[in-house]
């Protein structure tokens, strides 16, 4: 059926509204003592490069301070983490930008046409040579302007410039708790175990995105894993034995003849039965396992000869629980969190079944292997 004047209409509003919001800006996610920093870090950089400049140079009338290098300011001193503020994008990006510039003022007459094209190759060779510096641009069309030498203008006072910010903000993030240079690469082997994604999955969307970012691979890698470690936290991380543990759960004393402790098993369909005293505190446990192996069946016999030794154990057997339960039994509190079940699991040999108790130690619930991967199912499942 296709949709009406009216639907039609409605959904491109819709789309419109939509469109026009991405003009709204984010909002920034900083608080006010780091706002402070980056500004007073700005402000010093320029105030330091610029009376060191105007002095080098002390030529009246002379060029010692270039206008780009104000944007160079905001990512070195705002942005310390960026990849386009890290010291080789700024002094590279700025040196071949601006040696662009040179050359297309030496080559193309219309200053128009020449700054335009010192632009677009300073981009060209910025991004293979992984130094994208976006104030470059500005140094390119600094040097096409400047009615000057321009390879001359390269070294002052493009250069100089940027060496002696670059040295400020080495110094001024130090300073102020900043790690500048930043690391750009990521730290192998961190928490690799419990990822939920792998270096190549980034690698993969990254690619499938294709567009320059603003941050480094390194801590966009960091950014994702602590954020699946905090969905992590707000699904499984906050579950309690108690959310997912079965109830009322089936338990023998250590005297319960070994028939009927077989035959509860049966009956309620279950693979083990904690052992508990009389003041219901766990014991030890009885599993399907602990009667395979009073029964012999582990023994390389063939198929017939290990049923007629269970018809044989079934028939003739005396022995109470107590003779085969295993008296080492992993338990776990009902407030305990999930996650702790799972060291306890993998250290438990062969049982897979983790009684829980009270406050008082009373058994009030079991978790089995089972239970654990059906709750980690579910929490992936809804995308925790």
């Amino acid at each position: 059926m296709s949709p009406t004047p009216l639907g039609a209409q409605h959904a491109q509003l819709t789309r419109w509204a939509l469109w026009l919001r991405n003009f709204w800006p984010a909002p920034v996610r900083i608080d006010a003592k780091e706002l402070l920093r980056m500004a007073l870090g700005v402000a010093l950089g320029l105030l330091v490069t610029g009376v060191l400049s105007r002095w080098w140079i002390a030529v009246p009338g002379s060029t010692w301070l270039v206008s780009s290098l104000g944007a160079s300011a905001v990512l070195l001193f705002g942005m310390p983490a960026s990849p386009m503020a890290q010291p080789w994008p700024v002094l590279g990006g700025t040196v071949v930008s601006a040696l662009a510039g040179a050359a297309c003022q030496r080559l193309v007459p219309d200053l128009a046409v020449a700054a335009a094209l010192a632009v677009g190759l300073s981009i060209l060779l910025m991004v293979p040579l992984r130094c994208m510096h976006p104030p470059g641009a500005g140094f390119a069309a600094f040097v096409v302007l400047e009615h000057a030498d321009g390879v001359a203008l390269v070294a002052f006072p493009v250069l100089f410039n940027v060496v002696l910010l670059v040295l400020c903000a080495v110094l001024y993030n130090t300073l102020t708790g900043k790690r500048y240079p930043h690391p750009q690469h990521s730290h192998k082997g961190v928490d690799g175990a419990h990822a939920r994604f792998t270096s190549s999955d980034l690698d993969a969307a990254l690619s499938h995105y294709n567009q320059v970012l603003d941050i480094s691979r390194a801590d966009l890698e960091g950014l994702l894993h602590m954020a699946g470690k905090a969905a992590f936290q707000r699904t499984l991380g906050e579950l309690r034995c108690a959310d997912i543990m079965s109830r009322p759960v089936f338990a023998v004393e250590p005297g319960v003849p070994l028939k009927e402790a077989w035959a509860l098993m049966k009956q309620e369909q279950v693979k083990a039965l904690p052992v508990v005293d009389a003041q219901h505190q766990v014991q030890g446990i009885v599993s399907v396992s602990d009667f395979m192996r009073l029964a012999q069946l582990d023994v390389r016999d063939g198929l017939g000869q290990r049923l007629k030794q269970l018809v044989s154990w079934r028939s003739n057997s005396q022995g109470v629980v107590a003779d085969i339960m295993s008296q080492t039994v992993q338990v776990a509190e009902e407030e305990s969190l999930v996650t702790a079940l799972i060291p306890l699991f993998s250290e438990a040999g062969n049982h897979h079944h983790i009684p829980i108790v009270d406050g008082q130690q009373r058994l009030v619930g079991i978790v089995t292997q089972t239970d654990l991967v059906r709750t980690l199912s579910k929490t992936i499942g809804s995308g925790g």
